[in-house]
């Protein structure tokens, strides 16, 4: 079920043209806007079973007089965009409208200045997202390149359990090509460590099965071709030997 907006009389909701919900800032670089495509690109092509609402670089409101936070990307269940979407209040993730926080944020590091250990861990932890994702490609942060907090109770833990139990998706270090670049990503998977697939490789996958289909009927023509050839020499040698195959059996 969608999750209701939820408009309380004695809550106080700010005026959404008071809010700024776009500066054109550029996203950073190639390599995270190749990443953060990737983990929402995969979703929308291969999570179909569930209502969902996952973007990048869109900003968050979290409360009353705060400016917005942008995480590189986040997933937020069972929310989806309003009809009217070019609505000020609807251009952005405003939680008072929602209902909720989303239940996971990543951050793609790209330096050492973006305070991902600190002051987005604790806005994330305050605003009560249930997994805080850090992926560090470079290293900037320390050695480990994928790092997973979850909320208990009211405070981070880092754990890790690459599976998101809460939302029925795991995360995986995958090497391989996406977009025509080769690399070390991080993807959405499956319990069992499988990759959700993107829209291209679906195609290529449904193009391989195809592919073998038309081979194994080849194959299977061939077969019979050679049978029926084997059948007429089998009764030209009868019939040389002065026996009507069609007697036989």
């Amino acid at each position: 079920m969608v999750q209701e907006i939820l408009l309380r009389d004695d809550y106080s909701i700010p005026d959404a043209d008071t809010l700024i919900t776009e500066d054109d800032t550029p996203v950073d670089n190639f390599a995270s806007a190749k990443q953060q495509r990737l983990l929402v690109s995969s979703l929308y092509t291969s999570v179909q079973h569930r209502t969902f609402l996952a973007e990048a670089n869109v900003g968050i409101y979290h409360t009353e007089g705060e400016p917005a936070i942008v995480p590189d990307v986040f997933l937020s269940l069972d929310v989806q965009v309003p009809e009217n979407w070019w609505a000020k209040q609807n251009r952005v993730y405003l939680v008072w409208r929602f209902g909720k926080p989303p239940e996971v944020v990543i951050e793609i590091v790209s330096n050492k200045v973006g305070d991902e250990l600190g002051e987005k861990l604790r806005i994330y932890q305050q605003m009560r997202v249930s997994y805080y994702i850090i992926y560090d490609p470079t290293r900037q942060l320390g050695e480990q390149p994928l790092r997973i907090y979850e909320l208990r109770g009211s405070r981070y833990f880092e754990t890790t359990e690459t599976w998101l139990e809460q939302v029925g998706l795991g995360l995986t270090i995958w090497e391989g090509e996406f977009e025509g670049k080769h690399d070390i990503w991080v993807r959405w998977c499956y319990q069992d460590g499988t990759v959700i697939p993107t829209g291209d490789e679906r195609a290529q996958e449904a193009e391989s099965r195809a592919t073998q289909a038309e081979s194994r009927a080849i194959q299977a023509e061939s077969r019979a071709t050679q049978a029926e050839q084997r059948a007429q020499i089998l009764a030209e040698q009868l019939r040389a030997l002065g026996i009507n195959p069609e007697d036989i059996g």
